[in-house]
């Protein structure tokens, strides 16, 4: 498992997070040598290389990169040196490699509580989208787009407003929607399912905060957007199941329907295969998810109670 899908696998996980009780002591001094190294196109690489592996056991290093001088130019430096890659597509492994590593240096400064609000105020997200909107399905392409969505989640899984308030402000739903489109037609690798597994976790995290349930409930073009790919996700999934991406897809579902003119909606365009037995064997030893579904169930079954405050979701 290389760096972008531990990642993944970390972003979307419900339990704690196990840290190697084995690895050696930290020697601080080669630490700050890496962050000076980083200002230099000499050294750069090495020390991007280096601070990437030691992100997950120096507490401080986010800290550490933010007010150190020249340091966050030089990761933003590292991403934009990537832009004449994307079109034509002609991104390298090696490429790759060296900007995921900047980027996985960026999710460390955004999921620090110290720097998030900093990281969110100079809008450094926006850096990456445009990586988001590459459709290349090689190898290269596949790893940037994941560690750039695993800044995104980094952020998304704090559950704090001010992220989900920028992130509104921005196209990350529909870049979001069209990642999971494409990705589920063509998840036969690892990378791409965990792609599919993360754009799908950002959009549940969205739909939990109550501001982010209304902006997408707000118009009938937002809502069936997300209703449409949800079910194309269904759809997939009854033929490769996966219970972990089934999880969130139905997490999104009974979110969805805490909202009235969505649940009035879900009535009419709820897939089949989440009311009868299809995901049966896929559930049978996942409980959260089994009262997910019946919860869902229920709530699209009880009489709609009429809401003075709103009118029925319909096309505008």
């Amino acid at each position: 498992m290389n760096m972008a899908q531990q990642q993944a696998r970390m972003m979307t996980s419900t339990g704690p997070v196990t840290i190697p009780t084995t690895i050696p002591p930290v020697d601080r001094d080669k630490i700050y040598q890496w962050i000076i190294q980083l200002t230099s196109p000499d050294t750069r690489e090495n020390a991007l290389q280096e601070l990437s592996k030691k992100r997950e056991v120096v507490p401080d290093l986010a800290p550490m990169l933010w007010h150190s001088f020249g340091t966050v130019a030089a990761l933003l430096q590292e991403i934009v040196n990537i832009y004449p890659t994307i079109n034509p597509p002609h991104l390298t492994a090696h490429q790759s490699n060296r900007v995921c590593n900047a980027l996985a240096l960026l999710q460390c400064v955004a999921s620090h509580p110290e720097t998030r609000s900093a990281f969110l105020q100079a809008h450094i997200p926006l850096f990456l989208y445009p990586f988001l909107h590459t459709v290349s399905k090689t190898r290269p392409f596949e790893y940037l787009r994941l560690t750039s969505l695993g800044v995104i989640g980094a952020l998304v899984k704090t559950d704090e407003q001010e992220v989900i308030n920028f992130l509104l402000t921005t196209e990350i739903i529909p870049l979001g929607l069209r990642i999971m489109e494409s990705e589920s037609e063509l998840s036969k690798t690892v990378s791409l399912l965990n792609i599919f597994m993360v754009a799908t976790f950002i959009l549940q995290k969205i739909l939990l905060d109550e501001t982010g349930l209304s902006y997408i409930c707000q118009t009938y073009e937002r809502f069936s957007h997300v209703a449409m790919i949800l079910g194309k996700m269904v759809l997939h999934l009854s033929k490769e199941p996966s219970a972990r991406l089934l999880k969130h897809v139905v997490r999104c579902y009974l979110r969805l329907s805490d909202n009235p003119r969505a649940r009035e909606a879900l009535r009419q365009c709820l897939p089949d295969q989440l009311k009868d037995s299809t995901f049966a064997n896929c559930l049978k030893d996942d409980n959260s998810t089994k009262r997910w579904l019946m919860q869902l169930q229920q709530n699209l079954e009880a009489p709609g109670v009429p809401d003075p405050r709103s009118m029925p979701l319909h096309q505008q």
